[in-house]
Formats: structure tokens, sequence, C-alpha cells
């Protein structure tokens, strides 16, 4: 049995928190202009408690059966303990008062109230199209679109749905052969294309760059990806609402941030470092590890 140390996951949480605003205090912006995804690939349900406990929303995960499993323990939890939005609220999170994934000061969901979602999940890894459906189900943004095929996938699922299906088209901004991704110059004509879908709404793009234990080696990728994400951006599509951008993980998301990224996806630096099985892959949220 893990010995869970839930101070030392507050401590490692608030530390983040501090990195995160330093990094948007450079480029201008502040805290809550960043949504801090926490990645529970490696997580233990106590963690993930924990973390809803006090006041963090957002959640990601690398596969489906693992991000409707996540999502499933989640909602019990908080259905068996009716919990009270102010219990949420009660560590003075500035996430507490705040639609984090539109980026807009509309009110936090109350947790418990009609339906209202108390937690957001992503899902960050690859998507396979025969999986679609089930991370549809949970997913609030889905991060990881790289195909026409798989939109229009996307397309048909979401027909039922009272809103649009939100997604971030995934872009290989590193280069790298092994990476999951459209090419650059195929962003903006695949935004362009899945801009006329009436059920999916693309929001803005994914990218992650090449493993490196210097972070500054990052920042051409994400500086490539941002430059990307103005270009479309003044295209108009999405009617105004492409405005979010998924860069860094544990290692890099300080220069993903200074770089304009307003989504960051953190596991380890957040959840601490597992013993992990010999093919497991070590990286947060990884849009190349498969389901």
């Amino acid at each position: 049995m893990i010995d869970i140390d839930l101070v030392a996951l507050d401590e490692r949480y608030a530390a983040i928190r501090e990195r995160v605003a330093r990094a948007a205090a450079k480029s201008g912006r502040r805290l809550d202009d960043i949504i801090l995804v926490a990645v529970t690939k490696f997580a233990e349900p106590e963690q993930i408690r924990r973390l809803i406990e006090i006041g963090h929303r957002d959640f990601g995960e690398n596969r489906v059966q693992q991000l409707v499993q996540r999502a499933a323990m989640v909602e019990e939890h908080l259905t068996r303990l009716r919990v009270l939005p102010q219990t949420l609220g009660r560590a003075g999170s500035s996430h507490a008062g705040r639609s984090l994934i539109d980026l807009e000061k509309a009110a936090m969901p109350s947790i418990g109230s009609g339906g209202k979602e108390p937690v957001r999940w992503h899902m960050i890894g690859h998507l396979q199209r025969n999986k679609a459906r089930k991370a549809c189900e949970v997913a609030r943004l889905i991060h990881s679109v790289d195909s026409l095929r798989l939109a229009e996938e996307l397309q048909i699922i979401a027909l039922r749905r009272e809103k649009p299906l939100d997604i971030l088209i995934e872009v290989n901004c590193s280069g790298e052969a092994s990476k999951q991704g459209c090419p650059v110059p195929a962003a903006g004509p695949l935004a362009e294309q899945i801009d006329t879908m009436i059920n999916v709404r693309v929001r803005g793009l994914m990218t992650m760059a090449a493993p490196s234990d210097d972070p500054e080696s990052a920042r051409d990728t994400f500086a490539r990806c941002k430059e990307l994400f103005d270009e479309i951006r003044k295209t108009g599509v999405a009617e105004g609402a492409f405005n979010l951008l998924s860069m860094g993980m544990s290692g890099d998301f300080d220069v993903a941030i200074e770089e304009g990224a307003n989504i960051v996806r953190v596991g380890t630096a957040i959840f601490g470092e597992r013993e992990l099985e010999p093919d497991a892959a070590e990286d947060d949220g990884d849009p190349d590890d498969l389901d």
C-alpha cells in the first residue's frame, strides 16, 4: 500500500501555483489567466480528492479508459459526501470563483447544484477514433485532435449535444518524427475545416516540446506554436473563441507560459514521482502515449 503524504502534496501544489504566477507575470499576465491542468496519470485517488478539496478544478488524463474511471470515481466521491461549494474554496484558491476553461470571469459552477460540473476533465493523450465517444462523454476539452478524420468523427458523436464540443488542434511544432500532431503548415487549413462544423468548436492549439533536461531547449518550439496560434486567431475562426494555447509540462511549463501558453499540463511536479512499470511512459500529458 502506498503511503500518501497529503501535506507534501499541498506544498508541491502551492509551489507550482507560485511558479505559474511568476511565469505569467513575466508575460504581463496573472495566475488567473493560466489554466493549470493536473495530470492524474500516476496520481492516487486520495491525491485527486485532496486537490478538489482545496479548490482545484482542472484535471487531465492520457488514456480514455483511465479518464472515464477517474471521472466516475470523482463523481461518486462528491455525490457521497455532498460537498458544499464553500468546502472547495476553503484554501483561498483564486480558482474558486472563475470558469477557467473559457478564460472568462463567469461564476464558477457550484458543486452539487443542478448537474453543473464540479471539475473539468481534459483528454490530453492521443485519441483513437474508436474510443472518441467515451472521451466525449467525460472530457470538457479534448487537446489532441490532429486530423480531419478525427474531427469528423467527433462531429458525428456531438450531433446530439446541446453545446458544441470544444477541441484543440494538436500541432507537431518540434518537428520530431515520433510525435503525434498535424504538421505546422496544415494547422491553419484544418482549423478552417473544423470551423465549418456545427457541433465541434476549435478553441486553440496544443503542442509538446522534445524531451530535454534543459527547459530552455523548448522555447523555440513554444514560440513557433504561439506564432502559429496568433496567425490562426487573426483569421477569426470560432468567432473569437479561438483563445486556448496548451503548452508545457512538469519540466518546461515555466518557459511555455513565458512564451504565451494559457494551459499547462503538470503531473509529476504536483503528485510526485512514482515507481513505474518497465513499459510505462514517464512524462506528463504525453499525447503519444496510446490508449
